[in-house]
């Protein structure tokens, strides 16, 4: 049996070492690496080449959500599951807007966190069976508060919702165009649409508006 190789991309080194030690107890997954923030998540996904990749989201210099578009971008064969502390349903819906398989809470029992490797390792969905509650209830609330039409930052582009998210994590127009192999001036232009669509004038004001629509939480940005 050739085992599920996995890429572990935590910025905490003993939850690395928790989740490596439980998984190599499984016969079927072999942990082959450990990145400790999103820029080296993508690089030792390329070298590496693993089958899934466990990704934090709150990681220093880039964010989880967009390193898991950058990794299914350069390698859609590899499999993206969350592993976070972070609940709340806009960080759910956007790990799957960026191409996650499974999302798992990091207080879920270690069956779950198996479970979701196995499952995307053969393409298929998973979720945290209180994810699973957060997803209904805010269907519910939604519906009864009439919630559920589109947001500003719904009509974003993907594009634009990376640069958004790249900018008010603090990276520059320049760090954010070697990230996404674009131009510094693509970049700009991405911004400035964003910030029309928005109804934005500059970057606080951009920080401001992820904190208030549950886009970012205070501890994400002060990492």
């Amino acid at each position: 049996m050739t085992p599920i190789r996995v890429l572990i991309a935590d910025d905490h080194v003993m939850v690395q070492e928790s989740f490596k030690m439980v998984l190599d107890r499984e016969p079927d997954i072999q942990v082959i690496g450990e990145a400790r923030d999103g820029r080296e998540a993508i690089r030792l996904s390329r070298s590496l080449k693993p089958d899934v990749v466990l990704m934090d989201i709150s990681m220093p210099l880039l964010t989880g959500l967009d390193a898991i578009h950058l990794v299914r971008e350069a390698m859609p064969h590899v499999k993206v599951v969350v592993v976070t502390m972070f609940h709340k349903e806009p960080y759910i819906r956007q790990a799957f807007e960026q191409g996650a398989l499974g999302y798992v809470l990091k207080t879920a029992p270690v069956s779950e966190l198996v479970a979701a490797i196995r499952k995307a390792a053969k393409g298929e969905y998973f979720l945290s069976a209180q994810i699973k509650h957060t997803i209904i209830n805010a269907y519910i609330t939604n519906k009864e508060t009439g919630k559920g039409a589109p947001t500003h930052f719904d009509r974003l582009t993907d594009r634009e919702k990376q640069v958004f998210r790249m900018i008010v994590k603090g990276l520059s127009i320049k760090s954010i165009a070697d990230l996404l192999h674009i131009s510094p001036k693509t970049v700009a232009k991405h911004r400035s649409n964003l910030m029309e669509k928005l109804e934005l004038q500059d970057n606080l004001a951009l920080v401001r508006y992820a904190l208030k629509n549950g886009i970012f939480t205070p501890e994400d940005l002060t990492i």
